[in-house]
């Protein structure tokens, strides 16, 4: 900045400070009130941090979680389509407290006949059903699916007694669990497994026309709820929405399945060997040093071959997975079963893919490579995919995930045509879902109370992986030359944001109590971290945090808070007013120009600045020499001023010139001629950066961001000076539209028409 601007911005200053001083000066007293300042600290919404949990966002000295080892047998009965099992669970007390009972969630009580989650919501009749809602609610019995609970023993075989409360059950022990101590008990149970197809449910099975099935199960088994120094059990019930609070533990898991079936399951296969057949494991060793396409392990034609018997033998799959927080499979004699290796820094990792014939051809050419891009998009933002492989499994109408293997939907139509929509579609879903391994199945985040800490990190992670899987294969997304993200582009938000307030909940509610679960878990926080990353914060910053946040709580279990301060303490950017604003309120985005004046150096000082003078008991001849300047078409304006440089209209900015400048520097000043005031309003209640682009009447631009700070002292309007050589003829707020204004109406001077459906009609007739 030349000696010339900082004497212009010191006379500036001056006349604002004592306009305000005139504009401020209260009349008479007034009470005082608290402070609603959108930049206040978030003090009152986070809890004080503690031994557990540090200031910083990263885990305390004394952080501890607990562990629940399970060593299981499973058998599917595909005739009777049920499933029954016997675990024992190995419980080890890591807290500093002696437990009195354990919690265990039964999740497929939801699924009871006579299950209260049926009765949860008083819509009435909406306008339309889904064929399968309307048979399964009108035409057909309610399914039974709950869990039957054979027995609960202790590790002698003795009954522990037992309560079960919907989808929780409480084992009462003989003596509290001491710290640092541990217990093993078995439970014995079965269920009958859904058809996902017909009534939604995350688990299930889908009937082939042949009769043949595909099973996707999960959620299948009595899981260990969380014990922890947030809130103790986290045993709220499972109603639908609010997905899962788990924790971390070995897994050793034998499951039974018909002999002709192939399976995948989460963990490392223990007995492939006996298993696969020879063409398998040469397929299988070939895979592993594949890493530009994935090799088929079961072919096409070998699985319809397998699709016309129903083997009466049985074989079992024993499976190991070390350090996980859930466990899922899939199985099927009718999956086609490919895998393609993947390089990680440390390690290979195994992309693998199940579908049906019905997935082809838009399987076999699309969902490895989803996975494979997605394990590498995800580990650069956060952290290397630390377990053996990643699974992705057709599944009609699905989009679930589990710790390895996720259930995917997108289906050709019969004759093997697909629509843009659904391939990007399956892309989308198989991205998201596997995604999922990242967060919560590795960041552990409660998913029955915080929904967006997993789906929309995801979800923001999602939209920064299509757009490389775009750059990766532009092929897939030609002729679009981008991926066309659902979500994640702060314009996708806009109408959710701008909606009826009546039916918008804050991102900081509970999965179950929000109106639109999308928008609210899914959209919103997406949206809200692709600005923050790269409008507010600009990637470098934002990525070295996100990073830090990911590694920090890696099998372990965050909360909000932790993520919030993490993202500050990595950064050192104060967001207290950006997590209030997105995440704790319902308030919406709107920036706008409310008018701009012109100004001129002159001489003379304007009546205004006498008054104000004045009123504060001082005169112009009090003052040290000053540059005035006046508006234009004032009553002080001289039109003769219009053109002439300002030390050509300020005598005493010309003598300040030749006493503080050598004729050297006076020769390289560029003085301005325009003086602008520009005003900006906020009806939105975010602030946000104000980005605005300013235009010349030589056809010049030139972009300014003002950051979100520019509000801290007054949420609903603000006032910048712009000096210029040239002649402003256009201001234009947000022209690259990245901050989800839902209000582009007042985002330009001089202000657009807005023409009527009626004069656009009119024109169209004419035209």
């Amino acid at each position: 900045m030349t000696k010339i601007k900082y004497c212009f911005a010191s006379v500036l200053f001056l006349f604002g400070a004592v306009l305000i001083a005139q504009e401020e000066a209260p009349k008479e007293r007034e009470s005082g009130h608290t402070n609603q300042s959108a930049f206040k600290q978030l003090y009152e919404e986070f809890s004080t941090p503690n031994t557990y949990r540090s200031a910083s966002g990263a885990p305390g000295p004394d952080y501890y979680q607990q562990q629940a080892n399970y060593v299981m047998n499973i058998e599917l009965d595909d005739k009777n389509h049920r499933i029954s099992g016997d675990e024992t669970i190995t419980y080890i007390n890591n807290s500093p407290d002696d437990l009195e009972f354990l919690w265990v969630q039964l999740d497929q009580n939801i699924r009871e006949k006579d299950s209260k989650a049926l009765l949860k919501n008083g819509e009435g009749v909406p306008m339309a059903y889904r064929t399968s809602t309307f048979n399964g609610k009108f035409l057909n019995e309610p399914f039974d699916g709950g869990f039957v609970i054979e027995h609960v023993k202790d590790a002698s075989g003795k009954a522990l007694p037992h309560t079960i409360n919907f989808t929780m059950m409480r084992i009462d022990l003989p003596q509290p669990l001491k710290s640092k101590a541990q217990i093993s008990f078995s439970i014995k149970w079965n269920f009958n497994i859904p058809d996902h197809t017909v009534d939604r449910a995350r688990s299930g099975y889908e009937e082939f026309t042949d009769g043949n099935r595909a099973y996707v199960i999960a959620q299948f088994f009595p899981r260990m709820a969380v014990y922890n120094d947030v809130e103790g059990w986290q045993n709220h019930q499972f109603w639908g929405n609010g997905e899962f609070a788990l924790t971390f533990g070995d897994y050793d898991v034998n499951i039974t399945v018909p002999a002709d079936h192939v399976l995948d399951a989460t963990g490392t296969l223990q007995n492939r060997k006996e298993i696969y057949s020879k063409d398998m494991m040469k397929r299988y060793e070939k895979a592993k040093k594949s890493y530009d396409k994935p090799v088929i392990i079961v072919t096409q034609a070998e699985a319809e071959e397998a699709s016309k018997g129903f083997s009466e033998k049985k074989k079992t799959w024993r499976f190991k997975a070390k350090n996980v927080r859930d466990y899922g499979f899939a199985t099927s004699r009718r999956f086609i079963w490919d895998m393609q290796a993947v390089k990680m820094s440390t390690k290979d990792v195994m992309a693998v893919s199940m579908y049906p014939p019905e997935g082809n051809p838009l399987w076999e050419e699309y969902s490895t490579k989803a996975v494979a891009l997605t394990l590498k998009s995800y580990s650069s933002h956060t952290f290397d995919y630390p377990y053996p492989k990643a699974i992705s499994v057709h599944a009609k109408n699905q989009g679930m995930e589990y710790p390895m293997i996720c259930w995917n939907y997108g289906r050709p139509n019969a004759d093997g045509t697909y629509s843009d929509r659904v391939k990007y579609g399956m892309i989308s879903v198989i991205i998201h879902e596997v995604g999922h391994n990242y967060f919560p199945m590795i960041v552990n985040s409660d998913e029955r109370q915080w929904g967006w800490m997993d789906e929309g990190l995801d979800t923001f992670m999602q939209y920064m992986a299509e757009q490389e899987f775009g750059e990766e294969f532009p092929e897939a997304v030609a002729p679009n030359k981008a991926y066309p993200s659902r979500r994640g582009a702060p314009s996708k938000i806009v109408p959710y944001m701008s909606g009826d307030q009546s039916t918008i909940s804050p991102i900081m509610s509970n999965p179950e109590n929000v109106y639109q679960l999308g928008p609210n878990a899914y959209g919103k926080p997406a949206t809200a971290l692709n600005i923050l990353r790269e409008t507010v914060m600009g990637r470098e910053l934002f990525d070295h945090a996100f990073k830090t946040y990911s590694k920090r709580w890696m099998f372990k279990h965050p909360t909000p808070e932790d993520f919030f301060r993490t993202m500050e303490d990595a950064s050192a950017v104060d967001l207290d007013y950006y997590w209030r604003g997105w995440f704790y309120t319902t308030d919406y985005v709107d920036m706008g120009v409310k008018g701009i004046k012109k100004y001129y150096v002159s001489n003379n000082p304007s009546e205004k600045l006498k008054a104000a003078l004045a009123e504060n008991g001082q005169k112009i001849e009090d003052l040290p020499p000053l540059v005035y300047l006046v508006e234009e078409d004032s009553a002080e304006f001289d039109a003769n001023l219009k053109g002439k440089t300002p030390s050509e209209s300020s005598v005493a900015l010309k003598e300040f010139m030749m006493d503080n400048m050598t004729s050297a520097e006076r020769a390289a000043v560029k003085e301005p001629k325009y003086f602008y005031e520009v005003t900006y309003d906020k009806p939105g209640g975010i602030p946000m950066p104000l980005i605005v682009e300013y235009t010349y009447a030589d056809g010049t631009t030139e972009n300014i961001t003002y950051p979100a700070e520019i509000w801290r002292k007054n949420s609903k309007e603000v006032s910048v000076v712009i000096s210029s050589q040239k002649e402003l003829t256009g201001v234009l707020i947000d022209p690259k539209a990245e901050t989800a204004d839902i209000d582009t109406s007042n985002n330009g001077w001089p202000r657009k028409e807005e023409k009527s459906e009626f004069d656009e009609m009119k024109e169209k007739i004419k035209g």
